[in-house]
């Protein structure tokens, strides 16, 4: 039996690199093969970094939603509020858009943006999260939540995510009942969909049927991830599944046998601790949120492989102005664009 190369092997923190500056919620990243990187901007758009280390922002263009206010802690009260980022079979960026409540495409040489999906079934979307492009150039987009405010959502008991299925049929929802559903992935051979809660800290996942229909939803690893909210995911070539926990800024690895592996812990305990004791009574807030956050990527949100060799890590973060970058010792799973 091959040995996983993730058993025993932890991230090295003096080799963790810092990726681009002056960026603003950095939430998803998209690396292509040419070594181009692409992050979600809360200025409205993407931030463009070159292998050189040049950037530059591309912001979203031509629509009056796109003027946006924030706090010191990033969070936003209107406009626009890039989330999940995937490519569309032209190179274009597809924008999971937590601000507008829509799905927009967003050419990368203007920022030139057009709506693609903003209502389901005659209502509102809600806050979508994320959007994964397959194989077979299907669109799987995930909705954290109807409720307004959407931070009631991460309150124990409060399953309204789902998930909508966007391909030459149109738009359908084709799972729901989640808790605050985030970010999603397939596997190798696209045979499971596998689904963060983030409000239940888990990852869930459902066979995929060539219809794409979704069924047998099981809980893919533990029922509890431990400390912190389950935010992105990644595959590597092994089939380990990558996991950034939230605010306890811890990495996880969930193993094909469904063991959990911790592969960084840049968290802030006693933070943590009334993190998880808020959360339990149901009485999180954003200012106990804020508290809660290492310092590699405060508020580790998601994380990429990229380079040459598909070896090189990206984590993506919300209070962040630059990107963690290290190197694995297995490649990851090459998305749609990669291919």
């Amino acid at each position: 039996m091959t040995t996983n190369p993730l058993r025993g092997w932890k991230v090295d923190r003096t080799l963790v690199k810092p990726v681009g500056v002056d960026l603003k919620r950095p939430e998803c990243v998209l690396a292509e093969p040419n070594g181009d990187l692409w992050a979600a901007d809360a200025r409205g758009g993407v931030m463009h970094i070159r292998p050189d280390g040049s950037q530059r922002l591309i912001a979203q263009q031509a629509d009056p939603h796109f003027d946006s206010t924030s706090d010191l802690h990033g969070r936003f009260t209107s406009g626009t509020l890039p989330n999940g980022l995937a490519f569309d079979a032209e190179g274009n960026l597809l924008i999971a858009n937590f601000g507008t409540d829509r799905l927009e495409s967003m050419r990368r040489d203007d920022g030139q943006c057009t709506v693609l999906l903003d209502t389901i079934d005659g209502l509102p979307i809600g806050k979508t999260n994320f959007v994964l492009r397959d194989s077979r150039n299907r669109l799987w987009i995930t909705v954290s939540t109807r409720i307004n405010p959407w931070t009631d959502a991460l309150k124990p008991g409060v399953s309204d995510g789902y998930i909508i299925l966007l391909d030459e049929r149109g738009a359908r929802v084709v799972a729901d009942g989640f808790a605050f559903t985030n970010e999603v992935r397939l596997d190798a051979k696209e045979e499971w969909l596998y689904v963060v809660e983030t409000a239940a800290k888990r990852v869930s996942r459902l066979k995929v049927a060539a219809d794409g229909s979704l069924s047998g939803r099981e809980v893919f690893g533990p029922p509890s991830l431990g400390a912190g909210s389950p935010d992105g995911i990644a595959f590597d070539a092994f089939g380990n599944l990558w996991v950034t926990m939230i605010m306890s800024d811890r990495l996880l690895a969930i193993t094909p046998e469904g063991e959990v592996l911790e592969l960084l812990d840049d968290g802030n305990p006693q933070a943590n601790a009334a993190l998880e004791a808020h959360a339990a009574a149901g009485t999180l807030t954003m200012e106990v949120m804020a508290k809660a956050h290492g310092t590699l990527a405060p508020w580790m949100a998601s994380i990429t492989f990229g380079g040459t060799d598909l070896r090189t890590v990206y984590l993506g973060s919300l209070m962040g102005n630059m990107l963690a970058s290290f190197r694995s010792p297995v490649a990851g799973l090459p998305l749609a664009h990669w291919r």
